[in-house]
């Protein structure tokens, strides 16, 4: 079983999402955590965070620096 890494952190939950459909769509599989949180002031604080398996996480980091 493989463990979830983050890829990155978004100050809010929509950012976060699209990072997520982005990685889908070029093929890395990734799940948006405290999506909930980051829709308050507080969640400012702690941001949702993308996060992918360990083993897809260099791809994602690479994808995701293209696009920021």
């Amino acid at each position: 079983m493989s463990a979830l890494a983050m890829a990155a952190r978004y100050n809010t939950a929509i950012e976060a999402e699209v990072a997520r459909t982005f990685l889908e769509s070029n093929g890395v599989e990734a799940v948006v955590f405290d999506s909930a949180s980051s829709l308050y002031a507080e969640g400012a604080l702690i941001g949702a965070r993308v996060m992918v398996l360990d083993e897809d996480l260099e791809e994602a980091v690479r994808l995701l620096a293209d696009v920021r």
